[in-house]
């Protein structure tokens, strides 16, 4: 029997792309939708439709199931009937719908509201999954039957996994990233002016670097020192990053190279692709536009990896901030969950 699933935010892109996902999981079967006090009672295909345009932002059409659910507001959904609970709203509602959701069911956020809580796990299936463990803690602390498991910021999320296992051969210390985000990541709404990223480059995103550096130490279990620039460019998807890390024994590049590539994921589920990093020898990738999609949005892409003369070692990573970031990601975790026996 599929576990009974909740989707909060599902007329937004992250609700959507969940949706998407979620319609032929094996796992997960999507009972209950919900959205903003202005679009409860309506039918979705309702709710999406603005001057007979349907506002379906994910791939592929909008599954039939879903067309004629009725939304009910995110205030009013009952925890108890549902086994696990997607939340997609932006942080200021996350941080108080979340918790009383969680009193009675298993959340799984793409908000920060939690994120930085000590009791609350920041979980990647391929780089931590044993920090599941502090779903027992936050339920003893906070009485819930449920819990809140967040994942973490999409620009962190191609960093960690790549230094992961760089971290357990070498020892991590210190790291150096420049971020070329994509568009996408700052939403639809307000979202980034066309005026304002073509022919440019914006230096600044509000926030970003201040949760790249916190949620890197959470991740990786270590107090490491990390130092961000966040910038967004005129690219459509998928988050590129320069790295510069130092270790307690400097790795050559093909030492390097070749623990990337043997990256195994402890805990396989219906999401985990192939290849968890992709590690390429033509220097000129990887590149958003050809190589965003690879294992399906979850394989983090590498390459360039090269001597650095200063930290040790340097090299360029590719991850897809709206799948590996946002709903796909998020449904890996859930997978692990279940796996573990907390959903």
């Amino acid at each position: 029997m599929k576990l009974r699933t909740a989707i909060i935010g599902a007329t937004g892109i992250v609700g959507q792309q969940a949706m998407s996902i979620l319609a032929k999981h094996p796992l997960f079967e999507v009972t209950g939708l919900a959205a903003s006090e202005r679009s409860s009672g309506k039918e979705y295909l309702d709710a999406i439709t603005r001057n007979n345009v349907r506002q379906w932002y994910a791939e592929g059409e909008l599954p039939s199931q879903f067309e004629n659910m009725t939304l009910v507001d995110g205030n009013s959904l009952k925890a108890s009937e549902f086994d696990v609970v997607f939340s997609c709203v932006e942080s200021d509602a996350a941080i108080l719908l979340e918790p009383k959701l969680a009193k009675d069911t298993g959340v799984i956020s793409t908000a920060s509201a939690f994120r930085y809580e000590p009791d609350v796990p920041l979980i990647i299936p391929q780089v931590n999954p044993e920090h599941a463990v502090l779903i027992e803690q936050q339920r003893k602390n906070r009485g819930w039957n449920g819990f809140i498991a967040p994942i973490p910021n999409c620009t962190t999320t191609g960093l960690a996994i790549s230094l992961k296992p760089l971290d357990e051969a070498f020892g991590l210390e210190q790291v150096i990233m420049t971020s070329m985000q994509a568009i996408s990541g700052a939403g639809r709404s307000p979202g980034v002016i066309a005026l304002d990223i073509i022919d440019n480059v914006i230096p600044f995103i509000s926030g970003e670097e201040e949760k790249v550096e916190r949620e890197t130490q959470k991740i990786l279990g270590k107090p490491i020192k990390v130092s961000s620039t966040c910038t967004r460019v005129a690219v459509l998807e998928g988050h590129t990053e320069t790295v510069f890390a130092k270790f307690k024994k400097t790795p050559t590049p093909q030492q390097a190279v070749d623990v990337l590539r043997n990256f195994k994921t402890k805990t396989k589920t219906h999401s985990t692709p192939e290849q968890l990093i992709k590690v390429f020898d033509d220097p000129s990738r990887p590149q958003p536009k050809i190589d965003r999609d690879e294992g399906n949005g979850l394989t983090t892409c590498v390459g360039r990896l090269r001597i650095d003369p200063i930290l040790g070692l340097k090299y360029v990573l590719l991850s897809h901030n709206t799948k590996m970031g946002a709903a796909a990601g998020a449904i890996w975790v859930a997978e692990l969950l279940a796996k573990q026996g907390y959903i």
